[in-house]
């Protein structure tokens, strides 16, 4: 498994996923994550800057797992894509997994999720998988109005939960 320098120093030499343009779509590498908390910061109103170390050690530059961002002009981070390629949970066939997404917020409507989104099923589907999942609280409107919009529905698993408090 390689290291962290390792990491660093193959995303930082990966190509865009996207081409350049007014928006360009890249692995994530270190020196981005102060501008993702940040952005995530917006978005949520938290901090969480030991959720955004892990996120990066754990997501980016990993076989089967994707950390992207899109840079804006001025190389600002615009937004990011999580996810990861899981396998035979519950017997489902190995499938793509898309568990976090920010946009900025004053970016918004300008098609950086969508293009993030794209590009995430596009390396997906390059490594083989053929179903790309998500899960979101069923009162998120925001999250629930882009996904659908990108074309994904309801599929054939049911999430439980159990209250442990």
């Amino acid at each position: 498994m390689p290291n962290s320098e390792t990491r660093e120093r193959t995303a930082s030499v990966s190509p865009p996923v996207s081409p350049p343009g007014e928006l360009a779509i890249r692995p994530a590498v270190q020196a981005d994550m102060r501008a993702v908390r940040a952005l995530d910061g917006r978005i949520t109103g938290l901090d969480k800057p030991d959720y955004w170390r892990e996120m990066y050690r754990r997501y980016g530059g990993q076989d089967g797992r994707y950390f992207l961002v899109a840079e804006g002009e001025g190389k600002s981070i615009a937004g990011f894509v999580i996810g990861e390629i899981r396998a035979w949970e519950f017997g489902s066939p190995p499938s793509g997994w898309v568990f976090a997404i920010g946009v900025d917020p004053d970016g918004r409507l300008n098609k950086v999720g969508t293009k993030l989104f794209a590009d995430i099923c596009r390396l997906l589907k390059a490594a083989g998988v053929e179903t790309v999942r998500t899960m979101l609280g069923r009162d998120d409107e925001l999250n629930m109005t882009f996904f659908r919009s990108q074309g994904m529905m309801g599929g054939p698993f049911i999430q439980l939960e159990k209250d442990l408090s």
